[in-house]
């Protein structure tokens, strides 16, 4: 319905008419410019002032348009686009849903200590949780663990050797740069485990710090250790025990220390690791798991 104003005395705007538009009243002109039309557009409701266009002079009082019906609009996910460019230089990060878990062991394994800051550490209360959600997410078909490290806590990394081990899901370890020490049990403990052609493993004894021991007590509770990590590396390997305490207490290869260096194909050679090979021969063979756990379940491939 329009409405049109009535005039009462001295030009004062009267009552509404109804069934007719409504017209203003005419105003004074102004300076420079030709008198304003008094006739105006049909009221309408206005809305929250919407955003400003570019290259005009106005501001639009109505609704907020549709960004995609306006090129001069910006997306909602500016800042989404931004903070992806200057983090990866890209506009886009692939993020293609998987059905395979990665998780990384780097630098050294923290145990019931807390190391350094400046120490690159991996915190075996953090990794165990993971372990567990894996195991428990039926999305997640196959585990790939990826390993760089110097060892550390050996209870702490017995834990997650023992954790991975016990795992139903298909699992791969490769070892990259060096999965030394503790690292060992860790890397022996998945059902299928590859090594770099330069990555390297360090065999040593237990030791707590320096090569004196105390008392007998010190000497008894390092060899009861010992003995579970080697039961652990030789259940979940290829080694014999009588081979891997060779390695561990050999001399001279050393510089200040008793132990033995493997490099690539010579732990696959003496039986600690299954294969030498990179990321696509750990992610083909860790497949070759997945469809294997399908077929015993029954379950077509997608």
């Amino acid at each position: 319905m329009f409405w049109q104003a009535g005039r009462g005395p001295e030009g004062v705007p009267g009552p509404a008419v109804p069934g007719q538009p409504w017209t203003a009243p005419p105003g004074p002109p102004s300076p420079g410019g030709p008198a304003p039309s008094p006739e105006v557009a049909p009221h309408q409701p206005q809305g929250p002032a919407g955003p400003r266009r570019s290259g005009g002079g106005h501001r639009y009082a109505g609704p907020s348009p549709d960004p995609d019906s306006d090129p001069d609009l910006l997306p909602e996910d500016e800042e989404a686009t931004v903070e992806a460019i200057e983090k990866f230089g890209v506009t886009e990060v692939p993020r293609a849903k998987s059905n395979i878990h990665c998780l990384t062991i780097v630098g050294q394994i923290e145990g019931h200590i807390v190391l350094p800051s400046q120490n690159k550490t991996t915190k075996y209360e953090h990794i165990m949780p993971q372990l567990v959600a894996v195991e428990m997410n039926p999305d997640i078909e196959g585990l790939l663990v990826i390993l760089n490290t110097v060892g550390g806590d050996v209870e702490a990394g017995l834990a997650l050797a023992e954790l991975l081990a016990t795992m139903a899901t298909p699992t791969v370890s490769l070892i990259l740069g060096g999965g030394h020490s503790i690292g060992i049990p860790v890397a022996v403990a998945a059902d299928h485990s590859f090594i770099t052609p330069t990555a390297t493993m360090t065999i040593h004894p237990i030791r707590l710090s320096g090569l004196v021991i105390g008392v007998p007590q010190t000497y008894e509770y390092l060899d009861k250790m010992q003995d579970r990590v080697v039961r652990f590396i030789v259940a979940n390997s290829r080694v014999s025990e009588g081979r891997l305490r060779g390695l561990m207490f050999r001399t001279g290869e050393l510089a200040r220390d008793i132990g033995t260096v493997l490099i690539g194909e010579e732990a696959v050679s003496e039986g600690l690791i299954d294969e030498v090979g990179g990321v696509s021969q750990a992610l083909g063979r860790l497949n070759a798991l997945i469809a294997d756990a399908r077929a015993k379940k029954g379950v077509l491939p997608a």
